[in-house]
């Protein structure tokens, strides 16, 4: 399906201009001077347009012409020694399909050969490789990613079918987790349960340093430490995600330890519920994300308001930022070939330099195939909340008994993959989020 990719790109450009489009591939990276590993994984963009997921490759589009030239390393019996089977030309031709095959060595005189007016390449690093080849290239490093954004940004039924089915095994690996949770087992051995379930459904690649953060633990936004015992009343937060094919799982669901929330528990996450929910069940081609995420922070607000933790009129509290203390990043981001993926800003679109809005990942209208996540929370960090208690304005909004007594709540955070339709929205995640069906899931 990638050809179709390919095809996607070539549209955007002139057919009349002699130009070509130059991608390098991923190269095996290495611990600090040593000769460990870091597990391949390819450049986003590079397996959009091509679909190989090895290393030490490059491509060439001709935009004239529309062809694909695929360019491999030559490997020597060495090579083979100490990683295995080399692949003949036959074998590449066959697996990629490439209009014209050719190893790595040969892309300077396939570029003198087609004669471009202009290279466009990714970044200034692969511009230079190209003027490190020849200085009279005419190298271009702007248009091909807004280009490469724009394409991606809509997925096609194929790139739908990858992510239905990393989300079909993460609804799994997030299954098995909740049924196993026990205070007193530590995060890493929940994050062991959910990588097995994700390896033994042959997904082998996590999209993101997974979350898997108990108690006060859950209010970092991007724990990764995972090594923390869980205790009894603990919350567990979970956010992780492996990739199909390259394509990303990524949500978010938050629980008791012991299978049952205490009431205050239950009223913030039920708060945070009711964000989630509202904000879904209003997805629509046209639909600004950043109207979205006003929406779930003015619900969040008044669930807070209804359990006496805040205070004031909705209308006050969201003028005077009041949402961001508790809610500090986005509403969610785009979904893909990375976790966060491209397209949140397009071009002439800039960041609010606004409290809880300008974390935003996405600023822009939705439209149909596109895939983001909605994951609104109410986090309780101490070094955002204590200043706001000493402050005379942000503290008259403030129960500054009740939140002085929740500094060590931690935080909750629920987070599905939304793929945008002509008339709504498709769904992707599948894991009990409604409070009675999480309880009775543990229960077993």
């Amino acid at each position: 399906m990638h050809h179709l990719h390919r095809e996607k790109l070539f549209s955007l450009f002139d057919d009349n201009q002699s130009g070509v489009v130059f991608i390098q591939g991923a190269e095996t990276m290495y611990r600090y001077q040593t000769d460990y590993e870091f597990p391949f994984r390819q450049e986003s963009n590079f397996w959009y347009l091509t679909g190989a997921n090895e290393t030490d490759c490059s491509l060439i589009l001709d935009l004239k012409k529309e062809e694909y030239h695929l360019f491999v390393p030559k490997r020597d019996a060495q090579y083979a020694v100490w990683h295995g089977y080399v692949k003949t030309k036959e074998q590449y031709q066959e697996q990629y399909k490439p209009d014209h095959l050719h190893y790595q060595n040969d892309i300077l005189s396939v570029l003198n050969k087609l004669k471009p007016e202009v290279v466009y390449c990714l970044n200034d690093e692969q511009a230079e490789f190209i003027e490190d080849l020849d200085r009279g290239f005419n190298v271009e490093t702007d248009a091909l990613a807004d280009a490469l954004t724009y394409c991606r940004v809509l997925k096609t039924e194929w790139e739908l079918d990858q992510m239905r089915e990393a989300c079909r095994v993460n609804n799994l690996a997030y299954e098995a987790v909740m049924k196993a949770i026990k205070p007193g087992m530590y995060e890493y051995e929940l994050k062991a349960i959910f990588n097995k379930v994700q390896i033994e459904n042959g997904l082998l690649q996590d999209a993101y340093n997974g979350i898997f953060a108990s108690g006060v633990n859950a209010s970092i936004l991007h724990y990764v430490e995972n090594t923390y015992k869980i205790n009894d009343g603990d919350l567990f937060l979970m956010d992780a995600g492996f990739e199909c094919n390259g394509y990303a799982a990524d949500y978010t669901r938050t629980f008791p330890a012991n299978g049952k929330f205490t009431e205050i528990q239950a009223g913030i996450y039920q708060s945070v519920l009711n964000a989630h929910t509202e904000v879904i069940e209003s997805i629509r081609p046209g639909v600004k994300m950043e109207d979205l995420h006003l929406m779930a922070s003015r619900i969040m607000m008044g669930g807070l308001k209804k359990l006496g933790i805040i205070k004031g009129e909705i209308d006050d509290i969201m003028e005077q930022n009041i949402f961001a203390l508790f809610f500090p990043h986005g509403l969610g981001h785009f979904l893909g070939l990375d976790t966060h993926d491209v397209g949140g800003y397009p071009k002439g679109v800039d960041r609010i330099d606004r409290p809880g809005i300008k974390f935003l990942r996405a600023r822009r209208e939705l439209q149909p195939g596109m895939v983001i996540t909605i994951e609104p929370g109410i986090y309780f960090v101490p070094a955002v909340l204590e200043p706001a208690m000493e402050d005379p304005e942000q503290s008259k909004f403030l129960n500054v008994e009740k939140v002085k007594d929740l500094l060590t709540f931690g935080g909750i955070r629920i987070e599905d993959n939304i793929a945008v339709t002509e008339d709504g929205f498709e769904n992707l995640t599948n894991v009990p989020k409604e409070i009675d069906e999480i309880e009775a899931l543990m229960a077993g």
